[in-house]
């Protein structure tokens, strides 16, 4: 587009330009487009506002739009599938969090607090100063006890988002937010790439069905592979992954298009073309032989945390692998559920919309049989779906999780309008697409930032949400924290509508 705009722009100029030589009164509407000249060179010379970058003149629309929009759009209330209201403002929370803005809200509640759906946790008549709270109590300690080199986990991090799916500039953007702001970023199925290393962040390495970045030419697990980048200094966590929530029991998807050189090598596939996983593991075919794979996949990786990853689905076989971790001994340093609702990329619309639990259900089930089978002081749960505020992160907490993974929101703070061309290659903000023209767009020296000011803000918010119920930390969330409307007249607590038990 800013080729288009110099070749478009200069053509005009010359045109007007002979115009004037013959009709000087010609020249008057040079008064119009040079600035517009002058206004689109400056636009794609910045650094900050990718959409100008990439679309000048016509780009700063959107920004147009962006002041107007308040009038009508803080008051605008969509419902999710259960009814449950969500502010859609917190899309510009999280803008302005990234951006260290202004992020109060003025005039009131913006939401309908008798409507059913309506959430909220209540304030202690004795609340503490944010500050009481000490950093390390917004950590979970993974593997310890269980492997020699257990990990400090942010209760905040980057859910999987490969290389592929994203850009290198998004990439390096979103590792080197995770160094400067003390969090995870987790590669996604796609394998580590040089934009995961430039600036040494930490990984949580994701092994997927297709085991890239370890995978053998007849693509089964190649364990030399996986031994050589598992005990990387920035590895910190290697997470199996078994489904996700865009497209539970499906398998990522890689179109040709946006399988370049850079991809197909981190990948370890040949380049340009189409690169489907499958739905399952070729490596494990039952619960017992799973657990005996992370056994191995930490003996590779030198005694690190191992986990999985999955969007729940059939309780029975959750329960089993209850059973078998009891039975065998053997058991995950954590496991990642992944919401129905979530996943930000390109899936199939029945497996988006219709198969695999949502976040909150999968949330309640996972925690009551871990409890069942008192695994879950054990086993980290990590929780990720559509979580964008601190009150997400407090709600995810009371019903079971000890952390949690955020890719909308991650995103967003890159710069993601939600244009929906994830899928395309044609990402008007350079977040998911390898068009490099459109990738020049992010400037990765400005973005970084936004992703570390984004985390810090947001985790501070949870802080603060701890500080006025009168908590010290984490871990002292319970169901009963959080209220719900479920009519006009009528309000449970989670403990009341979820109620903490062994799951039958």
């Amino acid at each position: 587009m800013r080729t288009k705009f110099i070749v478009v722009s200069v053509i005009v100029l010359a045109i007007q330009g002979t115009w004037a030589f013959y009709w000087p009164w010609e020249a008057l509407s040079l008064l119009v487009t040079l600035p517009l000249f002058i206004m689109g060179i400056y636009e794609m010379l910045q650094k900050d506002h990718t959409i100008m970058r990439n679309y000048p003149v016509l780009g700063r629309l959107r920004y147009v739009m962006e002041v107007l929009r308040p009038k009508i759009y803080q008051y605008f209330v969509e419902s999710d599938t259960d009814g449950t209201p969500i502010n859609r403002i917190n899309r510009s929370v999280v803008y302005q969090r990234a951006k260290k803005a202004l992020s109060t809200t003025p005039f009131g509640t913006q939401l309908d607090v008798y409507a059913p759906g309506y959430e909220w946790v209540n304030h202690s008549m004795h609340p503490l100063n944010a500050n009481e709270i000490k950093p390390d109590q917004l950590r979970v300690m993974v593997g310890e006890g269980n492997c020699t080199k257990p990990y400090s986990l942010s209760i905040y991090n980057i859910s999987a988002m490969s290389f592929g799916a994203l850009s290198a500039n998004a990439v390096e953007s979103l590792n080197w937010g995770a160094k400067v702001g003390g969090f995870a970023h987790n590669t996604g199925e796609g394998s580590i790439s040089a934009y995961h290393l430039k600036h040494g962040g930490d990984l949580i390495w994701q092994i997927g069905t297709g085991y890239f970045g370890c995978r053998a030419s007849d693509g089964t697990f190649d364990p030399e592979q996986f031994k050589q980048r598992s005990q990387l200094d920035s590895v910190k966590m290697i997470e199996l992954k078994l489904s996700q929530g865009a497209k539970p029991g499906h398998g990522g998807i890689l179109p040709a298009k946006k399988n370049t050189k850079e991809i197909a090598h981190a990948r370890g596939v040949q380049p340009f073309t189409e690169v489907d996983s499958p739905p399952r593991h070729s490596s494990f075919n039952n619960a017992k032989e799973m657990l005996n794979f992370i056994v191995k996949l930490k003996e590779l990786s030198g005694g690190k945390p191992v986990g999985i990853k999955l969007c729940f689905g059939i309780p029975e076989e959750f329960e089993n692998l209850c059973k078998e971790m009891v039975e065998s001994g053997i058991h995950p340093d954590f496991i990642t559920i992944d919401g129905g609702e979530g996943g930000t990329g390109a899936a199939p619309i029945e497996f988006s919309n219709s198969i695999g639990t949502a976040l909150r259900d999968g949330l309640i089930r996972s925690s009551d049989y871990l409890r069942k089978y008192k695994l879950k002081d054990t086993i980290v749960l990590i929780a990720a779906g559509k979580i964008l505020t601190g009150f997400d992160i407090v709600r995810a907490i009371s019903l079971g999780a000890d952390a949690c993974y955020s890719a909308r929101g991650m995103m967003l703070a890159l710069g993601c309008i939600q244009a929906l061309e994830c899928n395309k290659n044609t990402c008007p903000t350079g977040v998911a697409t390898q068009d490099k023209s459109l990738m020049k767009g992010l400037v990765v020296e400005r973005k970084y930032v936004r992703v570390a000011n984004f985390h810090q803000e947001t985790v501070h918010a949870v802080a603060e949400i701890l500080g006025a119920m009168g908590l010290l930390h984490t871990k002292e969330i319970k169901r009963s924290h959080i209220w719900r409307r479920v009519s006009i007249t009528v309000t449970r607590t989670y403990a009341e509508l979820y109620p903490d038990q062994e799951a039958s």
